[in-house]
């Protein structure tokens, strides 16, 4: 059964990957996928890694475009990407490999119960939530993944200052993103900030960005940033936040 928020995602051809890089800098395929943790197990992030730095979680990443182009960018950040179908989980974690990124790992999970039950408090530096699957049908508007259990398990684990970027191309379901969001005091609606650097000329958008983007649709985006002193464990170093421009 398909978790809430998710789509199968199948009937879609895969390419191979077309950059096949030096083997010497080839990651093994194991040292990327993590396994789902346990039964009330809270995971420790940082152990996956050969060193800490701040952790930063895509929700849905498919085949892996935004977390290769974000991880090359900034080496210094660790990416957990979770992704439900198995086919875009395995090539994703694969791409990671062949690209030898050493801050990235992949977790085939229900992502909402992972965020509610399984991360501890104030651990995520980024959230990137880029075009959850909008379930249009009235009836299934309840396996959307952005409800008010999630948002609140969300605000939890957002660091001080840390930040929540949604994007999608489906405006009632943004509208209802945006309005969850907007009535948690702890976050405070703040300028967008692009999750692809300048420093990657290669990137060019998420999957579903580019695709929308060439059938004319309109793309929403929305950041958010956790205020401090609510609660949740203070950082190091944490990055500032200022406020959108009305």
């Amino acid at each position: 059964m398909t978790p809430a928020g998710w789509s199968a995602g199948f009937g879609e051809r895969i390419e191979p990957e077309s950059i096949v890089q030096d083997d010497s800098a080839v990651v093994a395929i194991e040292n990327i996928i993590v396994e789902p943790p346990a039964e009330g197990v809270v995971v420790d992030p940082m152990a996956w890694f050969d060193s800490p730095g701040p952790f930063e979680l895509e929700i849905g990443c498919g085949k892996g475009g935004f977390l290769l182009s974000r991880a090359r960018a900034h080496p210094d950040v660790r990416l957990l990407g979770i992704e439900w179908a198995n086919k875009y989980f395995r090539y994703c974690a694969d791409r990671m490999a062949r690209w030898g990124l050493s801050n990235v790992r992949v977790m085939r999970t229900d992502a909402k119960y992972f965020v509610m039950r399984h991360l501890p408090a104030g651990c995520v530096s980024v959230l990137h939530l880029y075009h959850p699957d909008p379930w249009p049908k009235k009836r299934h508007h309840k396996r959307r993944l952005v409800q008010d259990d999630f948002v609140e398990a969300a605000v939890r684990v957002l660091a001080p200052e840390g930040r929540l970027q949604v994007q999608s191309d489906h405006e009632e379901y943004f509208i209802q993103i945006r309005d969850l969001l907007g009535h948690r005091l702890e976050l405070t609606e703040v300028a967008w900030d692009e999750a692809a650097p300048v420093a990657d000329p290669e990137w060019r958008g998420t999957n579903y960005e580019i695709k929308y983007g060439r059938e004319g649709r309109v793309i929403y985006r929305a950041a958010y940033c956790r205020r401090e002193g609510r609660g949740v464990p203070a950082i190091a170093s944490p990055p500032r936040c200022q406020r959108s421009p009305n």
